[in-house]
């Protein structure tokens, strides 16, 4: 701060010298020009004429004082009679105002004019006069003039030097030394004052937006802190204040420039005033968009500003603060101007090395998708996603691709949505009307309900098309995205995130491309190179297609049904346990909701594997494939031949065949259900319990109903185990005890009733 301060005082040194010097330029400048006019010639002046008499006395009285012309010699006669016929200031009539050579010399030339110019040194210079008001008296007027003070150039050159030696000793100071704990009480002080500049500005801000608009600027001037101790800190808190101002003062429309006309146009005070407030507003919310965007790009290029106040290391922090202020903005304001240019420097940064960022952006983006009803964010959001992703070769984290799954676009929301938009009203009925109101009434009231039912049914029409518009839109540019990579990046990681989109959107694809579709499917699950989760999601995606419009197409899935059979024991309570959450919507879709072309061989079949599984995994996974065998058994009939001991057919079960039509499920029985009753965990006991005795929906065999009402996969979901504790909780050893002490007492008087 000190050498700021010297600087600065040398620096005002020098403004000061290089103004004097100016002013004595001036000076003599004005002097030069000065003596200049005094050199220009004045043309001589000759006497008046006399008047006969008074020359003729003039002439004997000048006759009288003159010498002789006897007594001179011939050189002064000569000399005398060349001086007057040429008129000199010497016998010049100083009265007379009149030249004394009337009649000038045609022939003269401009030299010898300026030759006749008298000649004059200026020894010392001339005093500048200061004109004050004239004084008139009976003579006439008589100016009235000053003489201006003459400053000393040698003393304000001394003063010069003195003030230049003077600043030289002051910089010459040593620096004062601050120790630790007086660096930080004065690091806490500028901090406290800046934390309350910040909040006296934005409540200012807030409580009368339209007239302390133009406080935005004074506070977007402090993301260019410069002071090094507090410069991070302002300028982040800076950055979260004037994101939660925009957030609060922005209106809920968006903000379109004037046109020249309405520019032309007067309004009224109170108009004109909103005007301003709005292009003020526009105007600071896009440089603060700009400055966060240089932030955010400063970091990535690790480029440094030339007034290094900030270090490299400290533009990370800036730049994650920057980012969730964009992500907050692009969530809140998406009716807002600029929000376009946010969705261009969010969607790229999904892709960014940095987790937290990238996380950021992701959750983000799932927000919007999830908010947006009509579906205009959602578009420009999947028309930049499908550019980042074909400019980049597809060398993306999949990440980016699985924002898709959580498009608002299912027939189901859309009728919701616009049933929401255009509310059904009751309108009175004849009767109603005849009754309760009198004939002007019925008239008006038939006008106004006439009214009322045009614009509900322009309201829906107009928002339902729109609607369908902007779905379809996104739709075909997720599944060009889609086919895209199914065609030329098959080898690349992102063909889960596309095999799972195509799985939750397979019920929007045209029918056209469904016989292609399966092939290409069933094409990547026969070459081997996918994983094993891959492979279930080409599964899953080839059964939402047939279960859809795909019914009408006479297609056999039996290569699907028998590569998840033979796949099934690939599972384990391994890495692989988070695959069965796939597995049983696999199966609820294979079965469930295809039931009539399913064989009872087939059910059988899976049945059987299933619960040999069951033993073989997690509890949760037990849990969720015993629900699904539940399912089987209530939906699909005489299922509970496996529950009987006596074979119904010829032939003996051949569990290593992976041929679930051929391999005689019919000849066995689910005798690990008798194991599974023995298991630890209380819920895999109570389904195995249900399923022998053959799932009644009602009775002492039947289940609870927090139990008999979830689907398989929320059952997994729900007794997950990754925080590494039981669910439901194992009990205290004092609660065992007082079950065991009531178990005991139950006996003992079972006992004495029976003795």
């Amino acid at each position: 701060q000190i050498k700021l301060d010297n600087k600065l005082k040398n620096k005002q040194y020098k403004q000061k010298s290089a103004a004097k010097k100016y002013r004595k330029e001036q000076k003599k400048l004005r002097e030069a020009v000065r003596d200049a006019i005094s050199r220009k010639p004045f043309p001589l002046e000759e006497c008046k004429k006399k008047q006969v008499g008074k020359s003729k006395k003039w002439e004997e009285k000048e006759e009288e004082d003159a010498l002789p012309l006897d007594m001179m010699d011939e050189d002064d006669l000569k000399l005398m009679e060349d001086l007057a016929q040429k008129a000199s200031f010497l016998t010049r009539d100083l009265s007379s105002n009149e030249p004394v050579h009337v009649k000038k010399r045609k022939h003269e030339s401009v030299i010898e004019k300026y030759e006749k110019v008298p000649r004059r040194l200026q020894t010392e210079p001339e005093k500048e006069l200061i004109h004050l008001l004239p004084i008139k008296d009976k003579s006439g007027i008589i100016p009235q003039a000053v003489e201006k003070p003459v400053l000393n150039v040698a003393h304000d050159e001394e003063e010069d030097t003195e003030d230049m030696e003077e600043a030289v000793e002051f910089n010459e100071e040593p620096l004062p030394v601050l120790t630790p704990e007086e660096m930080a009480a004065q690091r806490r002080q500028k901090l406290q004052e800046r934390k309350m500049h910040i909040a006296a500005l934005a409540s200012a801000i807030l409580s009368e937006p339209d007239s302390n608009i133009k406080k935005l600027k004074e506070l977007r001037a402090m993301l260019m802190e410069q002071d090094p101790n507090v410069a991070v800190i302002v300028r982040k808190l800076v950055m979260v204040s004037l994101m939660e101002i925009f957030k609060d003062i922005a209106p809920s429309y968006k903000i379109r420039p004037l046109t020249e006309a309405e520019k032309a146009t007067k309004v009224k005070k109170e108009t004109q005033k909103l005007r301003e407030f709005e292009e003020g507003l526009v105007s600071q919310y896009k440089f603060y968009l700009e400055n966060l965007e240089q932030t955010i790009k400063d970091w990535k290029q690790r480029k440094l500003k030339k007034s290094n106040v900030i270090s490299l290391k400290a533009y990370k922090g800036l730049a994650e603060v920057a980012v969730k202020c964009l992500c907050e903005l692009l969530v809140v304001l998406p009716h807002f101007n600029f929000h376009n240019n946010i969705i261009v420097l969010i969607v790229p940064l999904m892709n960014d090395p940095s987790k937290m960022i990238s996380e950021l952006c992701v959750e983000a983006l799932k927000k919007l998708f999830k908010q947006d009803k009509l579906g205009y964010a959602s578009l420009g959001v999947v028309k930049v996603i499908s550019g980042l992703v074909r400019g980049r070769n597809y060398d993306v984290r999949p990440e980016v691709l699985k924002v898709f799954l959580h498009l608002r676009i299912k027939e189901v929301e859309l009728q919701k949505d616009s049933e929401d938009i255009a509310p059904k009203k009751k309108f009175m009925t004849y009767k109603e009307k005849r009754k309760n109101l009198s004939r002007m009434q019925r008239k008006w009231k038939k006008a106004e309900e006439k009214l009322e039912r045009e614009l509900l049914e322009a309201e829906a029409s107009e928002s339902k098309e729109k609607k369908l518009k902007l779905h379809t839109e996104t739709l075909n540019i997720v599944f060009v995205t889609y086919f895209r990579i199914l065609k030329k990046a098959q080898k690349s990681p992102l063909l889960p995130a596309v095999l799972e989109g195509l799985a939750k959107f397979a019920h929007l694809i045209n029918v056209e491309f469904f016989d292609d579709l399966l092939i290409v499917l069933h094409s990547l699950i026969a070459s081997g190179d996918l994983s094993y989760r891959e492979s279930l999601h080409c599964i899953l995606s080839a059964f939402h297609i047939l279960s859809g419009q795909g019914d009408v197409l006479n297609i056999d899935p039996m290569k699907f049904y028998t590569h998840l059979y033979k796949t099934l024991f690939s599972l384990h309570a391994g890495g692989t346990n988070e695959d069965i959450g796939i597995v049983l919507q696999c199966l609820d879709v294979m079965f469930a909701k295809r039931r009539k072309q399913v064989s009872q061989q087939r059910a059988l079949a899976f049945l059987k594997r299933l619960t040999i599984l069951a033993l073989h995994v997690l509890p949760n996974s037990s849990v969720g494939i015993l629900a699904t065998n539940r399912v089987f058994m209530q939906t699909f009939p005489r299922m509970d031949l496996l529950l009987d001991n006596e074979s119904q057919g010829s032939g003996i079960y051949l569990p290593e065949l992976d041929e679930p039509e051929h391999c005689n499920a019919q000849n066995t029985a689910l005798w690990e259900l008798h194991l599974l009753q023995r298991h630890y965990h209380p819920t895999v006991q109570k389904f195995a319990s249900h399923l022998i005795a053959g799932a009644p929906t009602e009775g002492s065999g039947a289940l609870p109903l927090d139990l008999s009402q979830r689907s398989a996969t929320e059952l997994f979901e729900t007794y997950c185990m990754k925080g590494m504790t039981f669910n439901p909780p194992v009990a205290s050893v004092a609660s065992r005890k007082k079950v065991l002490f009531s178990l005991l007492c139950v006996c003992l008087i079972q006992c004495v009733e029976r003795y």
